[in-house]
């Protein structure tokens, strides 16, 4: 089968690339930028493209199907000519769900936590060595590629993102995967520059819950109120399963999940991480995961890729890193940390720079969201809001919607940068919070 890329060094279209080259299809792709490590990765498979930009001549008539990625634009060339030429195209999900729609599709959603829970119950089954296919977003220790796709295995495990398909299919993605066995981990307004209400969020949940296939399974979070009403509502025939924070403790800086089978230690910390352990082994049981061995397996879970990941820094000075950057991610990661350094001085940096993030109406969503810190931090910056055409916001606005009257705010990157120097990284603990890189940061000096 011959296969073409259009924008094909995102990180979730690069790993479906080199996953469908492995799988024996011809394979070809164009972008305008491709950052690394999907540049390499693409190189080493001999895959990556010679020049940037778009080439129109790339696309011929014997191609079998074009796959649209959401760095494309509209008017992309290549597109306009896989039209022409009335070529198959495919987003992402779609394409996936067209590799899966054989196989018994496990599908992880919600607003925070799917890709941690995709991947502790990757890590379990790897772990046991059961075989699955699979699509997670995030970098996971012993896997090469975050995308799995065979002729073979049975089931496929797909992280569900609410987020546009395509250019050109503005349907939520997990919408295309029509799965069997599903979970919905929690709902919090995200992605505002797409859906302008939160009914309008919520509403792509309840359009999940009903593509579950009749007689499927829905695990989901009973502690989280707008989930439980969406399951509530739900029309469909589904069998729920609802799961809760287990009990825990922390000994020494140590956690331990307590359960009928005694103390079980894991590397990971915070109570949204044990939420989110709960529901990967009601899924894992679905799949054939008896309770001992999803123990056995969850203690060696280090963490997602930027999920509460430890940096090892030269001094030795204790430093997580988060992906959040939506305010219950940022709640939940703040939270977690406080929880398990409490006898420490805690240092808290946030970056804003998305477009949700960065709109006043939206900041309100952070109210509190970083008390607890003892030193709070919040960059976002100016030349970033003119690049989006936003409207400038003032410090005094964030502290503001913070509620937080402590709060250092920066907007200049040299000036976060000098802050950051004055500080000695090994007196007190650190997180840092961002889907960018705080003007370049180098986080391990």
């Amino acid at each position: 089968m011959k296969t073409h890329f259009i924008a094909i060094g995102g990180s979730a279209m690069h790993n479906l690339a080199i996953a469908l080259k492995d799988k024996g299809y011809q394979v070809t792709g164009s972008d305008d930028a491709i950052f690394e490590p999907s540049k390499s990765r693409l190189e080493k498979k001999g895959i990556l493209p010679a020049e940037m930009g778009w080439f129109p001549e790339k696309i011929t008539s014997d191609i079998d199907a074009v796959i649209l990625g959401m760095h494309a634009h509209q008017d992309n060339p290549e597109l306009a000519k896989a039209k022409e030429l009335g070529l198959k195209i495919y987003s992402y999900p779609e394409f996936l769900y067209e590799q899966s729609k054989d196989k018994t599709r496990v599908v992880i959603a919600g607003s925070h936590g799917k890709t941690t829970i995709t991947s502790m119950i990757l890590h379990v089954l790897n772990f046991h060595q059961k075989e699955v296919d699979f699509m997670v977003g995030a970098q996971l220790e012993g896997f090469d590629c975050m995308v799995k796709l065979t002729q073979d295995n049975d089931f496929m495990v797909l992280e569900g993102d609410e987020y546009l398909s395509s250019p050109i299919d503005l349907r939520s993605k997990f919408l295309l995967y029509q799965p069997n066995i599903a979970l919905m981990s929690g709902i919090a307004w995200d992605h505002i520059n797409v859906f302008k209400t939160f009914d309008d969020y919520i509403e792509q949940f309840r359009k999940f819950v009903a593509s579950i296939t009749p007689g499927g399974i829905l695990v989901y979070n009973e502690e989280d109120t707008e989930v439980v009403k969406v399951v509530e509502n739900a029309e469909n025939y589904f069998r729920k399963i609802p799961y809760k924070t287990p009990e825990y403790e922390i000994t020494n800086g140590k956690v331990y999940l307590k359960t009928e089978m005694g103390d079980v230690p894991l590397s990971v910390f915070g109570a949204h991480n044990l939420l989110n352990l709960e529901g990967a082994r009601h899924i894992c049981q679905t799949l054939g995961i008896m309770d001992e061995d999803f123990y056995e397996a969850i203690m060696s879970f280090k963490g997602a890729s930027k999920r509460l990941e430890k940096v090892e820094r030269e001094d030795k000075g204790t430093l997580y890193k988060d992906f959040a950057h939506a305010p219950s991610k940022v709640k939940a990661a703040v939270k977690a940390f406080c929880e398990q350094f409490k006898n420490e001085k805690k240092y808290g940096f946030l970056e804003l720079h998305t477009y949700s993030s960065l709109n006043p109406v939206f900041l309100e969503q952070y109210d509190h969201a970083m008390d607890g810190l003892d030193n709070a931090v919040v960059f976002y910056s100016e030349d970033a809001l003119k690049i989006k055409r936003m409207e400038p916001i003032s410090p005094e606005l964030i502290k503001e919607k913070f509620k937080n009257e402590n709060l250092k705010v920066f907007t200049n990157a040299e000036e976060l940068h000098a802050y950051w120097e004055t500080l000695d990284k090994t007196q007190g603990v650190y997180l840092m919070m961002s889907s960018g890189n705080f003007g370049g940061l180098d986080l391990t000096k």
